[in-house]
């Protein structure tokens, strides 16, 4: 009985360990997203750097437009909560989470970043899976020919939109650990109609603001999205030890 109840004791404690999470220790700097609830399309955003002392907010906050339906929990690097309702692919619902940030894409020669961000200069050559029964979902491929079949048409990145004439990827269901369907496409990018129109998923704010936080980036500092309902960042901020 002893041996059994050692045992048991051993069984939860691995359990609990395997679902503690908390921002990666080599993670300084944070962009954190707080929406009302979960059916906000609205979301206040915010610059985080960590030092010596822990996190400390660069700036000031600025406003930022998500899911027209919302949020739901994404597929990034934290865990979701057993039995909670995940991202679909159209669910226009932006990925609730902590997410890795990916590179820049966008319409200009260059932009101003960091020397170590990567950034990709749109043409008609550039494609975004979005189809989950292709072989590519949810990943980037640029092809040396113009896009021949109707799934690479479909898959072109948009050309001439204001709107995506700047973005950066958020790590959502990404490469090499993508599920089908689990939703794709994930950016920052530039609002439409001055902040007055939701989105697809994609988290968006004004292209000043995009540009200034684009251009602090920096991958050597390990970047990270934390995208939350207010109850929820409040629940877990201590836990999973975020600004």
């Amino acid at each position: 009985m002893k041996r059994f109840a050692l045992s048991l004791l051993a069984l939860v404690a691995f359990a609990t360990s395997a679902v503690a999470f908390e921002l990666p220790q080599n993670s300084k700097q944070c962009l954190v997203g707080v929406a009302s609830n979960w059916d906000s399309s609205y979301v206040t955003l915010s610059w985080y750097e960590k030092g010596a002392l822990g996190w400390k907010q660069k700036g000031s906050s600025w406003k930022g437009r998500l899911g027209k339906n919302g949020l739901v929990w994404g597929k990034g690097l934290h865990p979701v909560p057993a039995g909670a309702t995940t991202k679909k692919e159209g669910d226009r619902r932006a990925p609730a989470g902590v997410f890795d940030l990916g590179g820049a894409w966008g319409y200009a020669s260059s932009i101003q970043k960091s020397p170590d961000l990567s950034y990709v200069q749109v043409t008609s050559r550039c494609l975004w899976y979005e189809d989950s029964s292709s072989p590519y979902y949810n990943q980037f491929r640029r092809i040396e020919y113009e896009p021949r079949t109707t799934a690479e048409r479909k898959a072109q990145m948009k050309q001439g939109d204001y709107a995506h004439s700047l973005k950066l990827f958020i790590a959502h269901n990404a490469y090499p650990n993508i599920t089908p369907g689990a939703g794709s496409s994930i950016f920052f990018h530039i609002w439409r109609n001055g902040g007055g129109s939701a989105t697809f998923g994609c988290t968006t704010m004004s292209e000043p603001n995009l540009k200034n936080f684009i251009a602090m980036v920096d991958p050597k500092q390990r970047p990270v999205y934390v995208l939350l309902p207010r109850a929820e960042y409040d629940r877990y901020r201590g836990e999973w030890k975020l600004p």
